[in-house]
This record gives structure tokens, sequence and C-alpha cells, in this order.
């Protein structure tokens, strides 16, 4: 009920479509009761099965007094015009009701669509902006085809719960309501008799369906499980080419799939049940109205024949409302198991938070401090990753962080920006804990170059100029200049517009490394972090590289990781880490001459 109410505060922004749709729906409801209404009372003054009514019948608030008046005004027309001008005139008349209510019904249907639309695009909206403000902890514990399948199929399941939550709420009750006024009207006990027998079937339908939201999102998880192996089987294709695994990955994704087949098909089982039981069940209602209203009418006990008949053609016109309404409860159902799994990430706890006073902070000024900064991941155990890490990076100095992989040196720098927040001790920032600044600011100070490549699928101009939509052409070819990248760029297709593919497919390593480093140069951080940056390219592109990176460090305060000697040998202080630990520190030459674990590296050759 708690989702149902989250998803009910969207449509407040759709108000005036709502109020449309509904007046829509009454109008459509209005035209087809009159419609059936009037045909049986015409047919039998037409055909004289009941004596014409020429004086109107005294008010009175009743359903036989708008029978009887109806009956009036049709057999003042018959009488003024003649039988057979009459039908031309009522048949005429009963095909415009029938245009009037399907027009309505049209109307209905398209002020519902930008309900249904306008909804689940904000519920898009909300999910992918929670999704880029989530801390990176929060995605080292989710798979990522699961997190796409939340936002692709969970969010189109809602879109259909949507719809029929839209129906049922507005449609469908406008139809029963009004249907059952009349039927009221027309006689009492036997309405009471139709409210009880409609209460029973819809507590055997409720229940028949209750499963559904359990097993829909047991199906949805087996969904993102599902999507999560295609797209690590994409991702690492040459690997699994090169170690032959075809066969296992296939095996793999078919368990999965088999799976998602079974679950699938009892809910698709459970879903399509609704329909028959719920036209079964009208059927069996039906008869005992028939019977119950029949035994009544041949017992002479306070029902006409031609009461009944009416009664029994509008209690027919409940039938599809309710079934409708059955239908629609499934998808409901599954809809809101849905919304859970989209509501879950929406609530998710946002644990790199900024306070309500932050400071801003546009230049640094003077020194980086980590004092007794030690950080857990605490996803599985409260294994220190960093323990008691002491340093001070002056401005304008370059210092570099070696050791072997596992040592923390990436979870260190990642904690400068508040990618993380340290477990103890603090960070600080020109004397001041960054916990204090705003988180833009902060992390505007950063520029960051990685191992991996980090790029998107549009043109060469928008990877550059990412994060900065109003650098110009001449900026963005000038950071390219600067990073060796411009010759390479006008030699492609259409230079700075080339679409490059999927994470620069279309680029070599070099290339694409070249264009991270434009991008990091077009920002102008006064703070550089590189991140292995030239450990995965061969010797020309590393050259090549380098060289942009030489240019991209100067005036700039720099934080190198490398395995590399070429690219920290001229830092000015070199931290050697160990099992989270600062073991060793010094510049290239003093830790060379002292024989310890840095040495140790370099003759591994292990940069």
């Amino acid at each position: 009920m708690q989702n149902l109410l989250r998803l009910l505060r969207y449509l407040s922004n759709y108000r005036y479509h709502i109020i449309c749709n509904i007046v829509f729906n009454l109008l459509t409801v209005i035209f087809s009761l009159f419609s059936v209404m009037m045909i049986i009372p015409f047919l039998q003054l037409l055909f004289g099965k009941v004596p014409m009514v020429m004086e109107p019948p005294a008010w009175q608030l009743s359903a036989s007094y708008l029978l009887e008046y109806l009956k009036y005004v049709l057999s003042r027309e018959i009488s003024t015009s003649g039988h057979l001008s009459a039908l031309v005139k009522f048949c005429v008349f009963i095909a415009l009701l029938f245009f009037l209510k399907n027009l309505f019904r049209f109307l209905a249907v398209f002020f519902l669509a930008p309900i249904r639309n306008g909804v689940i695009t904000d519920l898009r909206n909300d999910l992918y902006q929670k999704l880029v403000t989530l801390p990176l902890s929060y995605y080292s514990k989710e798979r990522k085809g699961d997190i796409i399948a939340r936002l692709s199929d969970d969010v189109r399941e809602v879109e259909y719960s949507i719809i029929s939550f839209a129906e049922v709420t507005v449609r469908e009750p406008l139809n029963i309501i009004i249907f059952l006024v009349a039927l009221l009207m027309l006689n009492a006990s036997l309405t009471a008799f139709v409210l009880v027998m409609l209460l029973i079937t819809g507590l055997i339908i409720g229940r028949v369906g209750k499963t559904l939201k359990h097993q829909s999102n047991e199906a949805q998880f087996i969904y993102g499980r599902l999507l999560s192996v295609v797209d690590e089987t994409l991702s690492g294709l040459r690997i699994v080419q090169a170690f032959n695994a075809e066969k296992f990955m296939t095996e793999q994704f078919r368990k999965i799939n088999n799976r998602l087949y079974q679950v699938s098909t009892l809910i698709q089982a459970r879903r399509e049940l609704s329909s028959p039981l719920t036209e079964f069940l009208a059927i069996c209602v039906v008869c005992m109205v028939l019977y119950y209203g029949g035994s009544l009418v041949i017992e002479g006990k306070n029902l006409e024949a031609e009461t009944f008949i009416g009664f029994m053609v509008l209690f027919a016109q409940l039938i599809p409302p309710a079934k409708n309404f059955s239908s629609a409860s499934y998808n409901i159902r599954k809809g809101l198991a849905s919304a859970q799994r989209i509501f879950e990430v929406i609530d998710a706890e946002i644990k790199i938070t900024e306070k309500p006073d932050a400071l801003p902070i546009k230049q640094f000024q003077s020194s980086i401090t980590l004092r007794n900064v030690s950080f857990s991941y605490h996803h599985y155990d409260d294994k220190k990753i960093l323990n008691n890490i002491n340093l001070t990076l002056q401005k304008g100095k370059v210092i570099a962080l070696v050791g072997q992989s596992g040592a923390g040196k990436t979870t260190l720098v990642d904690l400068l920006p508040r990618f993380y927040d340290v477990s103890e001790g603090e960070i600080c920032i020109d004397g001041i804990n960054i916990k204090e600044y705003r988180l833009k600011d902060l992390r505007n100070l950063f520029g960051i170059v990685s191992q991996e490549s980090i790029l998107f699928n549009d043109t060469v101009h928008n990877n550059i100029a990412f994060g900065h939509e109003r650098a110009t052409r001449q900026q963005v070819e000038e950071a390219a200049r600067i990073a060796n990248a411009h010759d390479f760029i006008m030699k492609l297709a259409n230079g700075y517009d080339t679409e490059i593919g999927d994470r620069g497919s279309k680029l070599s390593g070099g290339e694409r490394q070249r264009l991270t480093i434009a991008r990091a140069v077009l920002k102008n951080p006064p703070i550089l972090i590189l991140d292995e940056a030239t450990s995965s390219l061969d010797s020309e592109s590393e050259k090549l590289v380098q060289d942009a990176i030489t240019k991209l460090m100067r005036g700039r305060t720099t934080i190198v990781i490398a395995h590399r000697l070429s690219t920290i040998q001229y830092a000015d202080e070199i931290i050697v880490l160990q099992e989270g630990q600062i073991v060793e520190r010094g510049n290239h030459l003093g830790l060379l001459a002292k024989g310890g674990i840095y040495k140790k590296l370099v003759d591994l050759q292990a940069f």
C-alpha cells in the first residue's frame, strides 16, 4: 500500500489531465447507460407490446418515473411522426449516442496518455538522478544488470500498472456505480443480492492473485541476473573466446534464462487466469440473479417482467467493468512488485552527504593533509584497506604512490574527492576537513586520468568537453593540442564531430587515453590524479601519452599511481604502501640507496 501511495504522488503533477479523464469517462458511462435504456422501451412501444403513454407521469425520484417519462417522450414521437419515421429517427439518434459515447471514450484515453507517460518519465528521471548521486560503494554491492533491469523492465511494469490503476480507479468504478444506482432504482432487494454475489466473487479472485507480487519480484531479480551475464559476456568477449568458454557462459545464461521462463510462465498463467475466471464467476452470478429475479416475477412478488428484463440488461453491463477490474488488479500487483524494487534504489542511503552550511572552495592554496586515516569497505568484513595513514602533499609538488596490487593506492586517492569517506581520521585541504566543503566545489579541484580510459558513445568534441557544456570549439582544440590528440583527431572521418563508439571502441588505446587527458586539460584542475595512466600502452603510445601528461602536470599538484619507473623517478616524494600502511617514503635515489621494498620493486620491474 505504501508503494501505491508513493506512485499516486507522481500523479499530482497531472491534475488537469486527471480531471479531463474523469469527466470524459463519466460522459462515456452516461451515454452508454442511456443508449441501453432507450432501446427496450422504444421497441415495446413501436411493436405495440405495451400501451402508449400520452400523459406525462407525476414527478418522483425513482426509476419507474424515469422509465415512464421516457415512454411518454417516445410515445409522442411515434404518434406524431408515425411508426416508420420514428424508427428512422430513433436509429439515427442511437447511432449519434454511440458516436458520442465512443468520442468521449477516445478523449478519456487521450488525456490518460500524458498521465501514463508523464508519471513514467518523472519516475525514470528520479531513478536515474539517484543512480548518478549514489556513492561508488553502493555499486560494489549491486549487479549492474540488476540496476539496468530496474531502470528498464521494472519501470515498464510500473507503466502497465499505472494504466491499469487509472482505468480501475476512474472508468470502471464510474461504470459500476452508475449502473448499480440504476439497478438500485429498479429493484433494491435484487440489487442487494447482486452486491453480495459480486463481493464473494471479488474475494475468490483476490485470493487467486495473492502470490503474484512475490513471483513478480522474483522474476525481476532473475531478469537482473540475466542482464548481468549479458553485460559481463559482452565486456569480456575476448577472454570468453580466448579461453574457449563459450559453452560455459552459454550454459550459465541458459540456466538463468530457463528459471526466468519458469517463473514468467507461472506469472503469465496466473495473470491470464483472471479473465476466464472472472467471466465464469460472472456467469454464475448472472444465473443466480436470473433464478432469484425470475422466481420473484413468477411468484408475483413486486417485480414486473419488463422491469426484470431491464434489470438484466443493465446488470449485463456490469460484467465487462468487473472483468477489467479483475485483470487490472493482477497488473497492479505485478507493477507494485516492480515499484518496490525501484523505490529500494530511490531510498538507498547516500552516505556521502554535504552539510547544510558547507563551505565553498574555489582554489587550492597550500596543502592536502591526511591525519591518522584508516578505511574499511564494510562489505564482507572490517579489514582495513588503509591503516593509520599520515601524509602531507604540498601545493605544486608531485607525489608518487607505489606498491603491490591491493596495497591501497587507488583507495587512498579515491578518498580525496570523497568517492568514499574515511572510517577513521581526517583529510584536510588548506587546513579544513574536506567534509566541511561543498561536494561539487571539492570535486572541481581534482582532475583524474585513470588506467581505463572512460569515454562515452558520443563525438570527440563532447567527450573532451564532458562536464563543460559551454566550452567552445577553440578551447576544446587547444586542450587536444596540449594532449597530443589534435593531429589524430583531424584524421578522423568527421574530425571533432566523429562518433567514437561504445567506450571509444573506434580508437586505439593511446588515442583514447589522450582524449581523457584532453578532458582533464580542459577542466584545468589545480590537483591532478594519475592512476597508472600509461600502464596498458605500447611504447610508442606511451611516449605520446607521457609527453601529454608532462604538459598536463605543469603548474599542478600531482598524485601519481604508477608501476613504471619512467613515470615516477622525478617525483618530489615517493610513498611506498604495503597492506594499507606507509612502509617507506623519500625520493627515487634515496629509496634506492636504502635497499628496502622500493629497491626490490625496482629490481623486479614491478612498476
